[in-house]
């Protein structure tokens, strides 16, 4: 009776050294005991195209062939993911006082004007001075005890709107930011996927 071996792929992964990636790195593996600790174990650089490009595509049918090729009396089965993407494993580089400052400097005047501008079009200071005159039955041009609880609502309201305060987050849900970034990298993935093609695929279609 064959031994059936389950593998759930990572969607995505990042290492400093793909060529040093073994199953266990890149895959979730059930199997006998007999089985899981050498599988876990076992190489991968041969289901890599180019280990030393970014991103690298491991596809779950080279795996497959990986491991019957070692272990052919093993029953393999693919569940969730049939691909990993790996991506290079790139260090920090230290922030700079000087490009911080500039780029901060650079967004406080963006978002200022954006702000203003958006109170210029939608006419908000003349909104404060008739809610004023709505409230109070007088007229004046500054209703500043309206202003200032709006002024510091709106910065408030950012703040929770983001999720962060500096480092700290509030909630533990994710801020918009996080999943614009999200579903940025899952598009990424998504297209290098797709477009992910075998050497001999390209050949044929160079032919």
């Amino acid at each position: 009776m064959e031994e059936q071996v389950y593998i759930r792929m990572k969607a995505r992964i990042r290492v400093r050294q793909p060529s040093s990636l073994t199953l266990g790195n890149i895959a979730s593996i059930i199997a006998d005991d007999q089985f899981s600790e050498n599988l876990d174990k076992l190489p991968v650089s041969e289901a890599m195209d180019d280990p030393d490009s970014s991103p690298v595509v491991i596809d779950s049918m080279k795996i497959v062939r990986l491991i019957l090729k070692e272990y052919p009396a093993l029953d393999v089965q693919i569940v969730g993911p049939v691909q990993t993407i790996v991506w290079h494993q790139v260090d920090k580089q230290p922030m700079k006082p000087v490009m911080f400052a500039l780029v901060w400097f650079l967004l406080f005047v963006g978002s200022a004007l954006a702000i203003m501008n958006f109170h210029e079009d939608v006419s908000m200071s003349g909104v404060h001075q008739k809610l004023y005159k709505v409230l109070t039955g007088t007229e004046t041009d500054k209703p500043l005890w309206l202003q200032i609880p709006y002024s510091f609502g709106l910065g408030l309201g950012m703040v929770l709107f983001f999720n962060h305060l500096f480092r700290k987050r509030i909630n533990d849900e994710p801020s918009p930011l996080e999943m614009e970034m999200f579903n940025y990298q899952d598009n990424i993935d998504r297209y290098v996927a797709l477009n992910h093609r075998h050497p001999n695929e390209q050949e044929k279609n160079n032919d």
